[in-house]
């Protein structure tokens, strides 16, 4: 696999419970600073935060953005030589994650790392070993309507197939145990990944916990501007 990992300072430490919190990034240079910002403002008490960066081949200057997060040591940052896809990074960063409790964040500021303890409370308190945070839950900015009406149908499909009654199975809050991490058989490379690990994550007999979560979807316009518009419509939409 095309993957170099950044060496920068180590980030890790010992004893507290760990989150490690796993960001694909492409080509959201826009973005990707303030949102390292935001996850690291996150207070979560008693627990350590690991920040595992994923750049899928950026070329917009969002590596070199990434580079100088990573030599600060704020980061862990592995680099992809070509971009996968969005699936595939995220594979490459929960092999590499630490944490005892796993989460996956974008890096385009349509998720709000503010609804950390949210996401993490039914896994801190016994509940759940899975949760997912729901747009349609939570307060949100209205969707395109196709976009809508697409999630509901991959939904609905997963819901029909597992027994389930999930309300968003495409979001991208996804946060999980460890124990769950090490069961996980992924291959998905790109926009498959959020069906392909729901349905692995329900085949394990695991059943997820859902909790609302605000949601601040890009426009069109947004999404052209940034130096990535050329790639594939589905990388970074969960």
């Amino acid at each position: 696999m095309d993957l170099c990992p950044w060496r920068g300072p180590e980030y890790a430490g010992e004893g507290a419970l760990k989150v490690s919190i796993v960001i694909p990034a492409y080509n959201e240079r826009d973005t990707v600073e303030k949102l390292l910002d935001q996850v690291l403002a996150v207070p979560l008490d008693g627990i350590e935060k690991e920040i595992v960066v994923v750049d899928d081949g950026s070329s917009d200057g969002t590596r070199d953005i990434l580079q100088q997060r990573a030599e600060a040591g704020h980061i862990r940052l592995l680099l992809q030589q070509r971009n996968q896809g969005k699936g595939a990074a995220v594979r490459v960063g929960l092999r590499h994650a630490s944490g005892d409790i796993l989460l996956i964040q974008d890096a385009d500021l349509e998720y709000d790392p503010a609804d950390y303890p949210i996401l993490l409370r039914p896994i801190l308190t016994g509940k759940a070993d899975v949760v997912y945070g729901s747009r349609f839950l939570g307060e949100h900015k209205a969707m395109y309507f196709w976009h809508s009406v697409g999630n509901q149908l991959l939904t609905l499909v997963t819901n029909i197939l597992f027994d389930s009654t999930l309300t968003d199975m495409e979001t991208c809050y996804k946060v999980f145990t460890s124990e769950i991490n090490r069961k996980l058989k992924l291959r998905s490379e790109r926009w498959g990944f959020d069906p392909e690990i729901t349905a692995s994550i329900l085949k394990l007999g695991y059943r997820i916990y859902e909790v609302p979560i605000s949601y601040a979807g890009r426009e069109y316009w947004e999404a052209k501007r940034s130096a990535g518009a050329t790639h594939s419509p589905f990388w970074g939409r969960c």
